[in-house]
């Protein structure tokens, strides 16, 4: 459905070039959850941006349903069926929650069915409905109505870039099984995270390191290897 095929980047460091993502392929299913971890700076949003169009790869294709969308921007690939919450969401001076979920669905959404989005991700529509998307809303609150804004698009692939940053413990607990209700047989979702509790919701889990794609599989084979890998790592002074 979704695939990444020998996806590479880099970028110029003082006169260098610096590999951030190197030979990069795999195949994302629908009706599964994905999570990709890592160590900061392996790659893993990087990888995320390349999929949603945001920055292009330096090489490699992106293939959706087998057609190439490696040139298309990210508003041609939002409007093939991807969607993209960012690790830090934008403030909207002007615009409510309501507004933005309005937006996200391509037109009128019935206000019941927006303070049912709100309520998956753990706020009041009562207090939330309304709200202005600026300064008066913390990270956290604003990462929630983000996520609201991704499930009312309902998309085909869905991509949320450490989902859990700025997020209350309450709500993070919510969000695995946020996560396991939103994917269904015609969506896939691609999880950017380094929070253990979030791998409980995944389907497969792949980890970045280097560039490369050092693991990949289902929690039950990759969990110990995980575990193993990072003692490694940590063996190496890395």
């Amino acid at each position: 459905m979704l695939k990444l095929n020998n996806i590479s980047f880099k970028i110029n460091d003082e006169g260098k070039n610096r590999v951030i993502l190197d030979d990069v392929s795999y195949n994302f299913e629908l009706g599964k959850n994905y999570v990709i971890t890592g160590a900061n700076g392996c790659g893993k949003s990087t990888l995320a941006k390349i999929i949603m169009g945001i920055i292009p790869a330096t090489s490699g294709q992106v293939y959706l349903n087998d057609k190439d969308i490696s040139n298309l921007d990210i508003t041609e690939r939002a409007k093939l069926g991807l969607a993209f919450a960012m690790q830090q969401p934008v403030r909207f001076k002007g615009v409510s929650a309501q507004n933005l979920l309005e937006y996200s669905c391509g037109g009128d959404l019935h206000t019941s069915s927006a303070c049912e989005y709100l309520a998956k991700v753990g706020l009041c529509a009562r207090e939330y409905l309304t709200r202005s998307l600026d300064n008066t809303l913390s990270g956290g609150e604003l990462k929630r109505i983000e996520i609201a804004s991704v499930l009312a698009r309902k998309c085909a692939v869905n991509i949320f870039d450490e989902p859990e940053a700025g997020i209350d413990i309450w709500s993070f607990n919510s969000l695995v099984d946020i996560f396991k209700k939103s994917v269904s047989k015609n969506s896939l979702n691609i999880i950017i995270s380094h929070q253990e509790k979030l791998f409980a919701s995944a389907d497969e889990i792949i980890l970045i390191d280097e560039g490369k794609i050092a693991l990949a599989g289902k929690p039950k084979d990759i969990l110990p290897k995980l575990t193993a890998f990072r003692n490694c790592k940590k063996l190496e002074g890395v």
